[in-house]
């Protein structure tokens, strides 16, 4: 295999072109070997193995200077820059993150997983080595649905007009965001595909950059010469080439929405390996209780920024939808926004995403929502530790960051019957912004209230005395796990209670547990400062009551084991008896 012999960029300079048609193939049978195994971002890498193979040929790594967007077409520059391990050797996946990674080479500059932000930072790069008189090529490479993000446009308009150094982007496009591209600058992308980059209207060069086009974006001999080109260039350039998402892998050719990304899976079926089980999942509940509402309210409207399949809203459930649906692109604050806008008019929006994407609208929801206390209904998913474990893909900020803001009422189910009612009364209400985050554990079920007008009231599931168990969400289950081993360690029932609400106390439920509690231990799905429990703990400052917070350290946690987090965390149901014995 020629990659053995390549252990850094240079060492890919000295092969032919054939040659190097043969290291894109050994790479995709090193990506077939850890995606089969362990799953990742599928689609992306393999329509990038060409570029990343003629970027390398071209410029000087690390000296030359390249930042991916998202990072999740990385894998090729890893196995390039010493880390083919990864790829090729089972034992070593572990040693390489699913996105660019500063701790594992210096041709990474930036530990990314988020969208649209590769042009920002690459212009700083660029800026910065202005400032110090240096001599590199700065190369920001982004794909087309990347571009609808606002950083990426923000950044495009700064580059256009306030440098004028070299400055290199690479617009990967291969027609595709996660699901299809919305948005009117893709109608332009398409018309200069159409037109080999001719098009008279061209919104790069309307920026104040310069353009050139490659439609041969799984070629390296045309790749080659067109990064030739720009290399060393003395103004900013984008370079848009056109590439198939998922070449090599028919399947992922057919079905790019599908083959984004992958669980573990046979080569020859494309079927996953994992077995889930036929069972009941949160995830499938919400896509039918959305496809349902919309049959039965035609005032309701969801709204995504690019993340239908959060919430598992595949294209058939979009055609369903019809104008009863609206992707805004990679555009979280806009998504709010319009939400905002939907709701202030009458309608009832909902706003679906992963908890890791919605921070990026904090000040939306703040300003444009919350503010003005329109009723949007916003839907996290993956806001639990035991969903996404990237560095990058953190949803255990959520709760800490989005309670603290004035007149959000933030709801966090039990069961699935208090999930369906949570949905039912937020959409159809018309006082209150509201954000429910979607259970992160096993289905449960168990009877749940209808209405929730009553905010911020607490429920006591089972009285008990001297300790008080308020367990949120979905450690709910947890509660009832810690609550049972109390009464069977010490020998006395604790009062076990289901707050629903995270973003306000129920204080007259607190003064009452004052009179025959010593001990009250809050259990939440997130971190602790600034969360759930320390508002308890703060409303009882002042008394005599102990109260103990178990929740999650306010870290960057990266690919961490769920249960082992828990045992660091000390949040084990015997560490948590451990810890009440000795209150």
């Amino acid at each position: 295999m020629i990659l053995d012999g390549i252990n850094s960029p240079k060492d890919l300079k000295k092969y032919s072109v054939p040659e190097l048609e043969t290291i894109a193939g050994e790479i995709r049978e090193g990506l077939f070997n850890r995606l089969t195994k362990i799953g990742g971002h599928f689609g992306p890498n393999f329509g990038f193995v060409e570029a990343t193979i003629a970027l390398h040929y071209v410029f000087d790594s690390p000296k030359d200077k390249f930042v991916f967007d998202v990072s999740h077409q990385a894998y090729a520059h890893k196995m390039l820059t010493g880390r083919k391990a990864g790829y090729f050797d089972d034992k070593r996946f572990s040693e390489d993150s699913g996105y660019t990674n500063p701790d594992e080479s210096e041709h990474d500059f930036f530990n990314i997983g988020h969208t649209s932000t590769s042009i920002a930072l690459a212009l700083g790069l660029a800026k910065g080595r202005d400032i110090l008189g240096k001599k590199e090529n700065i190369v920001a490479i982004i794909g087309d649905g990347s571009l609808s993000g606002g950083e990426a446009m923000e950044a495009l308009s700064v580059a256009g007009s306030e440098l004028n150094s070299n400055f290199i982007i690479v617009v990967n496009d291969n027609e595709m965001a996660i699901a299809e591209t919305h948005g009117g600058i893709y109608k332009n992308l398409k018309a200069l595909r159409d037109s080999k980059g001719k098009a008279e209207n061209n919104w790069f060069t309307a920026f104040g950059l310069d353009y050139v086009y490659e439609e041969k974006g799984n070629d390296i001999a045309s790749l080659i010469k067109v990064f030739q080109q720009v290399k060393d260039s003395n103004h900013p350039v984008v370079v848009h080439i056109h590439t198939q998402k998922g070449k090599g892998y028919e399947l992922a050719e057919k079905d790019k929405e599908s083959w984004h990304w992958c669980m573990p899976f046979d080569r020859s079926t494309g079927k996953p390996t994992v077995n889930f089980g036929g069972g009941e999942s949160y995830f499938g509940m919400t896509s039918q209780y959305i496809v349902e509402k919309a049959k039965k309210d035609k005032d309701f409207v969801v709204v995504t920024p690019a993340m239908p399949m959060a919430v598992g809203l595949g294209p058939k459930e979009r055609k369903i939808l019809g104008n009863q649906y609206i992707d805004t692109g990679i555009a979280e604050e806009a998504a709010v926004a319009i939400a905002s806008g939907i709701a202030k008019n009458g309608a009832k929006p909902l706003v679906v995403t992963n908890m890791t994407f919605l921070q990026r609208a904090y000040d939306q929801i703040s300003q444009d929502v919350c503010i003005n206390k329109t009723p949007v209904t916003m839907l996290m998913n993956y806001s639990s530790f035991d969903g996404l474990t990237d560095v990058t893909h953190l949803g255990i900020f959520g709760l800490a960051a989005f309670t603290n803001i004035p007149n959000l009422v933030v709801l966090c189910p039990s069961s699935a019957e208090e999930y369906i009612s949570m949905l039912d009364w937020s959409i159809d209400q018309k006082d209150n912004p509201v954000l429910i985050l979607i259970p992160g554990n096993q289905v449960t079920h168990r009877p749940a209230d209808k209405n929730y007008d009553d905010l911020n009231r607490f429920k006591i599931e089972q009285n008990g005395e001297k300790v008080a168990v308020i367990a949120l969400g979905d450690f709910y289950q947890k509660g009832e796990e810690v609550a049972a081993a109390i009464k069977e360690k010490c020998g006395f029932t604790p009062t076990l209670i289901n707050p629903r609400f995270a973003s306000g106390l129920d204080e007259k439920l607190l003064r009452e547990l004052e009179k025959n509690h010593q001990l009250v231990i809050t259990i939440e799905d997130g971190i602790l400062e600034g969360g759930f429990g320390q508002k308890i703990a703060s409303f009882y400052g002042s008394s005599k009551m102990l109260v103990k917070n178990y929740g999650l350290g306010k870290k960057f946690y990266d690919r961490y084991n769920p249960a082992e987090l828990l045992r660091d965390c000390g949040m084990t149901t015997e560490q948590i008896v451990e810890d009440v014995k000795a209150l």
